[in-house]
């Protein structure tokens, strides 16, 4: 896991790359990189990479980065981890590549240079990765299929940069920071912040699952390698039990140099996941859980269950506490380490400060679960709001126009738009999913901005791509909460999240193998037959306990109880309340 940098002058008349700027890029994100960094500069002064280390996998100085293939010209820059690597080695070593090292790295190099952009096919992990390649005269940009890792870019019709973080990119020679109308208005409709739009018009994200070259005309556009409609609708051809298809995804997802922990809630993915990996490292695996204050003794304190199975497992348990004095004493530094504005994170920032505190490097989440095993009410809800609302569609904008005026008087603003949006898939995740309907956006914005966003971002239309070729409702709500809610936010806020701490956070349900391997299961009780994978399985009294999750105190202390001015209270204050950091009034 690391931090990178780097710019391409691609067009003929492009002045050199400075050194100031590309450390200025790449030190703008020390915290994902504290044990070393690397820069190196094309002959030419047209190419820079620069790289921020955390070491994980060969802590030898001789698999720093910057990293160059030998006996070529051949280099990359590469966040993340790739966890088949080994695999992947044996193969090419037996194909006649000779290695240096025994990183991850250096299988990439020699993957591009056998099989070129069709490597990623062959990739089973989470990254980032620029490769110049001096034969084409080119740059080679990549991220992995579901966006775990992120990779922003900036054109200036002269030269491309690239970083692993926004802020990184504000940190390089006059970034085109003039606002993006989409962003501004996406951050205000999901309370995060859409790919591949940014708050800034010059900077983009690459888009999760696509690769992109630079040559000398410029950047060509994104192509997808990966489609998630399509992986949903393509089970593997011979699928592992469920077990087994867990038991996989988490020793491929152990895979390093150093100690590897997990984030343990009350929850069925974090105990099945740290109750799988204690079937091997039981003794030598750390568990944290994060108590607050606010739930101590009360059922909603998930820190009694988590050590109860952390001790009948034996795994090394460290429970921290927090309170609402701590969240304000953390609050600009949550702020400084926030990358794009988001409503939430909130907790694994925590929960990554206190994994870090532990001596820790890498923890593997649970994230992913519950939108794969239906955890959601929405999965639910969805499907029935569609079948109930379908033959009151007729109504639509004419209802939303008469009681959008008033029907928030009395409930919640949505309800103004429930035969305009309920009807459709994309509709009915639009009302479920939404912070602020589309119609509230001119009352956040400038009305001119938020009219081009909103027709910018093309909401819930843009939602229904590849749907269609989904089998089933079920799986259409997880292509919808996979797409949008964990890709654009759980997995965006993990990544900064993590990071501010020095922490990697590996997502073993987030993972197209384990997809593929357990399609065919997904039609069983989710979270029950998934509790069912750890021997023993997990035991009824957290099988049977009520869905909580550890956010809630912080939702408490995010909303602003107190707060004086009564348009900053609640969860959608709490969202002004963000936005004001990243855009003062």
């Amino acid at each position: 896991m690391c931090g990178i940098a780097g710019a391409f002058a691609y067009a003929a008349g492009a002045p050199k790359l400075r050194e100031g700027e590309l450390r200025a890029m790449r030190d703008a994100m020390a915290a994902r990189g504290p044990d070393g960094t690397g820069e190196w500069f094309s002959a030419d002064g047209r190419v820079a990479f620069g790289h921020r280390r955390l070491s994980i996998i060969d802590l030898r100085s001789v698999a720093d980065q910057p990293m160059r293939l030998a006996g070529t010209d051949i280099r990359i820059v590469f966040n993340g981890e790739i966890f088949n690597y080994r695999e992947l080695r044996e193969g090419l070593a037996a194909a006649g590549a000779r290695f240096e090292t025994s990183s991850d790295t250096e299988v990439l190099l020699h993957l591009y240079a056998r099989e070129g952009e069709g490597m990623l096919a062959r990739l089973r992990g989470m990254y980032a990765l620029a490769i110049h390649d001096p034969s084409r005269n080119a740059l080679f940009l990549a991220r992995d299929p579901f966006g775990i890792k992120p990779l922003y870019f900036s054109d200036d019709g002269r030269t491309l940069r690239f970083a692993s973080q926004v802020k990184a990119l504000l940190a390089a020679d006059s970034p085109d920071t003039r606002p993006d109308p989409a962003g501004h208005a996406g951050f205000f409709l999901w309370g995060h912040v859409p790919d591949p739009h940014t708050l800034y018009r010059g900077i983009r994200a690459l888009p999760a699952g696509s690769a992109m070259w630079i040559g000398a005309e410029g950047a060509d556009a994104p192509r997808p390698f990966f489609d998630l409609c399509s992986a949903l609708a393509s089970p593997a051809a011979s699928a592992p039990t469920l077990r087994e298809a867990v038991r996989d995804t988490v020793a491929h997802h152990m895979i390093a140099d150093v100690p590897v922990g997990v984030f343990l809630s009350a929850g069925i993915d974090s105990t099945t996941l740290a109750g799988i990996a204690a079937e091997t490292n039981a003794g030598q695996l750390d568990t944290v859980t994060l108590g607050f204050d606010a739930f101590r003794g009360t059922g909603n304190d998930e820190t009694a269950p988590a050590e109860a199975f952390a001790k009948a497992r034996g795994t090394r348990q460290h429970t921290h506490w927090i309170g609402r004095e701590e969240f304000a004493a953390e609050r600009t530094a949550l702020f400084a380490a926030m990358d794009q504005p988001t409503v939430d994170g909130i907790n694994t920032y925590f929960v990554a400060r206190a994994a870090r505190r532990t001596g820790l490097k890498v923890a593997l989440s649970g994230l992913g679960g519950d939108e794969i095993f239906a955890g959601y009410p929405g999965f639910a809800q969805i499907p029935k709001l569609v079948r109930r609302t379908k033959p009151f569609a007729f109504l639509g904008s004419a209802f939303r126009a008469a009681t959008q005026g008033w029907i928030g008087s009395l409930t919640s603003p949505k309800y103004a738009g429930l035969f305009e949006y309920g009807a459709t898939f994309p509709g009915a995740y639009l009302l479920r999913r939404a912070l602020h309907m589309p119609w509230e956006i001119a009352g956040l914005l400038p009305r001119a901005m938020a009219e081009e966003g909103l027709a910018t971002l093309g909401y819930p239309d843009a939602l229904d791509r590849g749907l269609a070729g989904v089998p089933s409702d079920r799986l259409k709500v997880s292509a919808l909460e996979i797409a949008n809610y964990m890709r654009d936010r759980l997995l965006r806020d993990a990544d900064w999240a993590g990071m501010a701490h020095s922490i990697e956070i590996r997502v073993p349900f987030v993972d197209p193998v384990f997809l593929a391997n357990v399609l065919p299961s997904l039609g069983e009780p989710g979270k029950r037959a998934l509790a069912a994978t750890p021997v023993p399985p997990l035991p009824p009294e957290l099988t049977e306990r009520p869905k909580t999750g550890f956010v809630v105190p912080v939702r408490e202390w995010l909303m602003g109880e107190a707060h004086p001015d009564a348009a900053l209270r609640g969860l959608r204050g709490w969202s002004r309340q963000v936005y004001r950091a990243f855009v003062p009034a």
